[in-house]
């Protein structure tokens, strides 16, 4: 039996991403389960690799009831963050570089050492240098925003684009922080840091295990988005977006007009 076009299923979701046009789901039509999703979303960044981006973290997607509510799947799964993702705190980002792009505010966390599988969270601080309030910008490349599981795998789980805010010492406490999503001055989400897998530090041991499935392993230097606190707001032209951590600070971006 055939398995699905990995180099195809790859560049037509490239393609997509690149031209900011939406395509239909591929898993159904094409076959594509969870492993082989993965390695069309290695293919994928490897399009980016080859264009002279570099590979800066892993990010986590679907760590939340709320979010695996709202696109409809049910399981965490984890993506490649490059350099051309990252917008600096308090800069702006092209909406018509993106199809239709949200937000959601996260916990980021920056890798001092590798961190191994089950590390119990007693000795997380000595494997992480620092954390950070953060924003993703997700962008499907699936028309409607609409997906499989194994589709927003090989979409590299929506990857479009990061802010980090101030990298301050890893508090005591990470697991009920309050969070706010405010998108010009008006708060648009409300959360708990509890809402990433009931603790964002679980999510990095997750992290570590699911990528090492598919042999990557986590640099030191590297950045680790956690995962979102909350559900994810439409980004729209012109619009200031901050997302708001209890004890860790803010982040923010602007969208172009």
């Amino acid at each position: 039996m055939i398995g699905p076009d990995i180099a195809g299923i790859a560049e037509t979701l490239g393609t997509a991403a690149d031209t900011a046009t939406a395509t239909a789901q591929l898993a159904v039509e094409t076959g594509l389960d969870v492993d082989a999703a993965y390695a069309v979303q290695t293919a994928l960044v490897q399009r980016r690799l080859d264009r002279g981006e570099r590979l800066v973290g892993l990010k986590m997607g679907l760590t939340s009831k709320a979010k695996m509510a709202q696109v409809g799947v049910d399981e965490v799964i984890w993506g490649r963050l490059t350099d051309a993702m990252r917008v600096p705190d308090g800069g702006t980002v092209d909406v018509a570089e993106f199809i239709h792009p949200r937000v959601e505010p996260e916990v980021a966390f920056l890798l001092d050492r590798l961190p191994e599988p089950g590390e119990p969270i007693g000795d997380f601080t000595d494997a992480v240098r620092a954390v950070a309030p953060a924003i993703e910008l997700i962008d499907s490349r699936y028309a409607n925003f609409t997906f499989s599981l194994p589709d927003v795998i090989a979409d590299n789980t929506s990857a479009g684009a990061f802010v980090i805010g101030p990298w301050s010492p890893v508090p005591d406490g990470l697991d009920n922080l309050g969070v706010l999503l405010e998108i010009d001055g008006r708060v648009a989400q409300v959360g708990s840091t509890a809402a990433i897998l009931g603790d964002p530090r679980r999510a990095l041991d997750e992290g570590i295990r699911l990528a090492g499935r598919h042999g990557v392993r986590l640099r030191s230097g590297w950045v680790f988005l956690a995962g979102a606190a909350t559900a994810a707001v439409p980004l729209r032209a012109g619009a200031h977006v901050r997302a708001v951590v209890e004890k860790l600070g803010t982040a923010s971006l602007r969208a172009s007009l």
